[in-house]
Parts: C-alpha cells; sequence; structure tokens
C-alpha cells in the first residue's frame, strides 16, 4: 500500500502524524545532496518491493490451493501487517533514526519475498504476508518522515518527485518479475531477483540515510462530519478500486481470461504505467480543468475500464480497460486530498487525517470484499460492483469539490 495507492495512503497518515516538529541536528548533519538522492532511492524500493508481490499472487493461489474467498482473506493479512507497524514506526524512527531503520525493515522485506515465493500453505502464506506489510508499511513511514526533513532542508518543493520515484518502482518491480516469469524463471529465482536489486541499492545508497528521525506529536482520531465524510467515502471507492487492481487483475487474467499466470503480472504493470503517467501530468490537467471536472472525468474513465475489461472477453481488451482504471483513478486521490484542505468543517489537518482513516480501511477490507463477492457470483460481477461504485464518485463530484 496506488495498491500503490495503499501505500500514498500510509504515507499521508505518517506525514501527518510526524510534520508537526521535527528534531533537527547541527548544520553538519543538514541534508545534502546525496541525502536528496539516497530518499528517491528509499522511495524506489518501496514501490519495486510491494509490486513485486502483485504477479506472484495467482502463484501463491493455485500452489495453497485457495478458492477466492480464502484469497481475500490471505489478503489481508498485508493489511493487518502495516496497520500493526504503523503507529510504531514514527517513534522507533525517533528513536533510531531513519538510516537504521529503512535497513532493517527493507532486510525483513527481503527474507519474506523468497517466503511468499515458495509457501505451501493458508498459515505460512499469512505469517509471510503479516510481516511483509509490516516491512513495507514501516519502510514507507519511515521514508516519508526523511521526506519531509529533506524537503524543508532544502528550502524547495520535493514530494512529488520523491512519490514519483515510488511509483517508478512499482512498474519496474511489476514489469521485472513479470517479464522473468514469462521467460521461464520460477517465483523463487524471480523474487531473488528481486531481493539482490533491493540489497545491492540498500548498500550503495543506505548509509547516505538520515541518521536521526524525528519527534511529533501523535495523531488524534477524530470522526468526520459534514463534506469530510463525503470526502472520505470517495476515497474509500477510489483506493478500492486502485487495490482490485494490485490484488486481483493477474487473478482476473488467469481464471476469466485464459492467460498464463506467468503473463498475468502484466495486467498490473500497465495499470501502474497508465497511473505514473497521469500523476506526471496531474497538476497540468487540474489547473486546465479544475478538480470538480476531473473527478467527473476521472471516475468515468475508471469506472469505463473496468466495465471494458469484464464485457469484452479478450486478454487485450483487459489490459486495455486496466489502463482506463489506471488513467482515471491517477488524479482522483490528490483532488479529494485538495478539497479536504479547503473545506471549512473541520481543521485542515483532521480533516485529512480522517479521509486517509476512511480511505485506507478501503484499502484493507476491499480485496477481501471482492473475493467474497467473487466466491459468491463470479470475479467479473465484482469488478462491475466496483465500477458501479466508481459512478456514485461521479455522481457526486459537484458537491464533494467546490
Amino acid at each position: 500500500m496506488s495498491a500503490l495507492t495503499m501505500m500514498e495512503t500510509i504515507d499521508a497518515i505518517s506525514i501527518i502524524a510526524s510534520v508537526n516538529k521535527f528534531t533537527y541536528r547541527p548544520s553538519s548533519m543538514t541534508p545534502d545532496r546525496l541525502q536528496q538522492i539516497s530518499t528517491r532511492v528509499a522511495f524506489f524500493i518501496a514501490g519495486f518491493a510491494l509490486a513485486a508481490w502483485a504477479p506472484l499472487v495467482p502463484f501463491a493461489k493455485d500452489r495453497a490451493g485457495l478458492d477466492e474467498a480464502a484469497l481475500g482473506l490471505l489478503l489481508l493479512c498485508f493489511g493487518a501487517g502495516s496497520i500493526v507497524s504503523m503507529p510504531l514506526a514514527g517513534a522507533l524512527a525517533s528513536r533510531l533514526g531513519c538510516r537504521a531503520m529503512i535497513a532493517a525493515t527493507t532486510i525483513l522485506i527481503s527474507i519474506t519475498l523468497p517466503f511468499l515465493a515458495c509457501a505451501d500453505s493458508f498459515s505460512a502464506l499469512a505469517a509471510a504476508l503479516l510481516l511483509f506489510g509490516a516491512g513495507v508499511g514501516t519502510v514507507d513511514v519511515v521514508v516519508n518522515i526523511q521526506a519531509v526533513i529533506v524537503e524543508r532542508a532544502s528550502g524547495r518543493s520535493m514530494m512529488s518527485g520523491f512519490h514519483g520515484l515510488f511509483s517508478v518502482g512499482g512498474i519496474v518491480g511489476a514489469l521485472s518479475v513479470s517479464t522473468l516469469l514469462f521467460f521461464g524463471a520460477s517465483p523463487l529465482i524471480a523474487t531473488l531477483a528481486v531481493v539482490g536489486v533491493i540489497l545491492a541499492l540498500l548498500a550503495g545508497f543506505g548509509k547516505h540515510l538520515l541518521p536521526y528521525g524525528s519527534h511529533g506529536g501523535e495523531a488524534r482520531l477524530i470522526l468526520p462530519r459534514g463534506p469530510v465524510l463525503t470526502l472520505g467515502l470517495l476515497c474509500f471507492i477510489t483506493f478500492l478500486a486502485e487495490g482490485a487492481m494490485l490484488d486481483w487483475s493477474a487473478v482476473f487474467l488467469t481464471s476469466r481470461r485464459g492467460v498464463t499466470p506467468g503473463q498475468a503480472g502484466f495486467g498490473y504493470a500497465v495499470f501502474a504505467i497508465a497511473m505514473t503517467l497521469g500523476r506526471l501530468n496531474g497538476d497540468r490537467c487540474v489547473q486546465a480543468l479544475g478538480g470538480k471536472r476531473i473527478l467527473l472525468f476521472g471516475s468515468l474513465c475508471a469506472a469505463a475500464g473496468l466495465a471494458v475489461a469484464v464485457l469484452v472477453p479478450t486478454p487485450a481488451a483487459a489490459l486495455v480497460g486496466f489502463v482506463l482504471v489506471g488513467v482515471g483513478c491517477s488524479n482522483l486521490v490528490p483532488v479529494l486530498y485538495s478539497a479536504a484542505g479547503s473545506q471549512s468543517a473541520m481543521p485542515a489537518g483532521a480533516a485529512i487525517s480522517a479521509i486517509t482513516t476512511i480511505g485506507y480501511s478501503g484499502i484493507l477490507v476491499g480485496p477481501a470484499l471482492i473475493g467474497f463477492v467473487a466466491q459468491a457470483a463470479t470475479l467479473s460481477i465484482a469488478f462491475m460492483g466496483v465500477a458501479t461504485l466508481l459512478l456514485l464518485v461521479a455522481r457526486s463530484s459537484h458537491v464533494a469539490v467546490r
């Protein structure tokens, strides 16, 4: 957690919890160019490691003999691991420093990924996913703590670039694993290659990560009200759609379109590429069209993409549909967060915290809900249910964004 969204959701939580007060060390420790580069590499590692899991989902499902409902329950373990680790990550970074925390949890990720590629029972996969989720969630929180420190020290805006590297990492991770699987590599060999890249990047750039962390106030959970509740529910739907692509796109291609497991990871890859390109051009689009139109057209585009994937029974059409979902969803969450910052019903910080909490629940429970619907009906019907919810986002655009 994109999908990629899940990590962006964790990003928002961590920044809200940590941005209030940072403890800066003497000027000799002010973040320099190498530390800025190391921050970008850390974001790349987080996206790279997360996306490497997506092409492995069909293999894990078949290896453990899981039906779609059981797979949905299994996928909850990732979110559970992240939820447990997030409240601890900021405090541990303050005590141990960003460098130590990122290094330790990156090593944890590197240990658990091969287990996800070879575990053959529900219990073993659940344990590995809990640890994997804890590692990815912690890394994501701590790199955002480092990013805020580095950005403030630089005196210029850098956060979009950092998050762009997360998206690039997601694309490279999904494409790398999918390509290795396509050419006959086993899931274990593919993940060992990923681990090799991760550890090489950590060894090369980890020494430039910040040796200190932060001290800040804890985020309080404030119940949302008025327009903030509406924004939170729209975030929930958007994150649900993005989580569907991360956890179910490969399964859809294998089970509904006859694609081999070795090729199924390309579904998430094209979605991630489309979303990244959409984000890179998002600021210009919002300035030209306005947030309300972006919310309307983006949600309609994403809903149309799911409909194309479901209603046109070819693998090529499914890939086109996933591209449309990526383009459509790419700027929905940024627009919703901007709206939360400009509304007057609640303080901006409390509003962003509230919609983040609601939105993250979409990442957490969404994959399981899709699994239950797929088990009771079909995965195609589950996808059409998500498309229907996206139409609600379009219908609400005129009241959600002023």
